[in-house]
């Protein structure tokens, strides 16, 4: 019997971004004719390397859902400012009922998260985290908290310098006066001009008549 000829199989290209699904739905729409069903999905993407997003895709099968919500998550990257390994700063954010609090960790911490929050951290390539997740346990929620504390990270000036290895300037030290001094041996201050002090001017003495008026005749 004449074996089958072998398809060539192409590599297959890497992905730009991981993918990561928090939450598949159901929801109904209540129309004329009766109630629509269709599918909700959550998906968070990231290449690990600071840059997350988070989109939400509806359609009526699962996977049509899921790829629409890739689709809005991309026009969504966020770039995150990682330092060691872990964000720069604490940071804590509300969303709705969900509130969550991220702080920075030392090297072999690890992600402190659980959840939605866990998801979000890890595909931003966050590898040493604390957090904490307040109020609603709604997954969807956590993410968009989660995702908006992300968003409001900042560098300071001191973190930018250590990051990029720049050397401190030191600062600059004003020469004393007598060093100053020492420099211009021959040179003398400036000498203010004596003012002679003006003679004061005596009062005029009015002259008196002193003889006596004649009498009338």
């Amino acid at each position: 019997m004449a074996r089958k000829a072998k398809r060539a199989t192409l590599p297959k290209e890497a992905k730009e971004f991981l993918e990561e699904v928090i939450q598949i739905d159901r929801v109904t729409r209540v129309v004329k004719g009766g109630r629509r069903l269709r599918f909700r999905a959550t998906v968070v993407i990231g290449d690990r390397n600071g840059r997350v997003g988070i989109g939400i895709g509806k359609a009526n099968e699962v996977t049509a859902a899921i790829s629409k919500a890739i689709a809005k998550a991309k026009k969504t990257i966020l770039q995150v400012p990682i330092i060691n390994d872990t964000i720069p700063h604490q940071i804590k954010h509300k969303s709705k009922a969900a509130y969550v609090l991220l702080m920075p960790a030392g090297p072999g911490t690890g992600i402190i998260a659980g959840g939605a929050v866990r998801k979000v951290v890890d595909l931003a390539g966050i590898k040493n985290i604390l957090s904490k997740s307040i109020g609603s346990s709604n997954k969807l929620s956590a993410a968009r908290a989660t995702y908006e504390a992300l968003s409001m990270l900042r560098e300071n000036p001191y973190i930018k310098r250590i990051k990029k290895e720049e050397p401190v300037a030191a600062p600059k030290m004003e020469a004393p006066v007598e060093a100053a001094a020492a420099v211009k041996p021959d040179a003398k201050p400036d000498a203010k001009p004596v003012q002679k002090p003006t003679p004061k001017q005596e009062p005029k003495k009015v002259e008196q008549n002193t003889e006596p008026k004649e009498k009338a005749e």
